[in-house]
């Protein structure tokens, strides 16, 4: 997110917003002290499990939490469900799109200079 946005800003039901894209909530999970949303049986047949959910730390803004666990791909393409590949990362961008504010290309471009920052200085 992008300075002064926040995530409860731009996904005021996050519930709803994760629902919409990946299916119904079965249950909640906690990870690391945070209260995630679990989808068991997503839309796509691409995800076998989806969680997600809004992480806060002391002094920062909540960061969106995300964990796809995907099928084989030779598994879901012997069903006859190949398309569903497209839909799935379709799905993912859209979803991290609205709550990040930043698209697959800049969402990749920060990690990489996370990771720059992350090695430290040969010298």
């Amino acid at each position: 997110m992008r300075r002064g946005e926040y995530l409860e800003e731009r996904l005021p039901d996050l519930r709803a917003s994760v629902e919409e894209h990946f299916g119904e909530v079965t249950g909640t999970e906690t990870v690391d002290g945070h209260e995630l949303y679990v989808v068991d049986e997503p839309t796509n047949p691409v995800f076998e499990r989806v969680v997600a959910g809004a992480a806060s730390y002391d002094g920062k803004k909540d960061r969106i939490v995300v964990e796809f666990a995907e099928r084989d791909a030779a598994e879901v393409i012997a069903e006859g469900n190949a398309d569903a590949a497209q839909g799935a990362v379709d799905t993912k961008n859209e979803f991290l799109l609205a709550a990040t504010g930043r698209d697959a290309k800049s969402r990749r471009d920060s990690m990489k200079r996370d990771a720059e920052d992350d090695v430290p200085d040969a010298a």
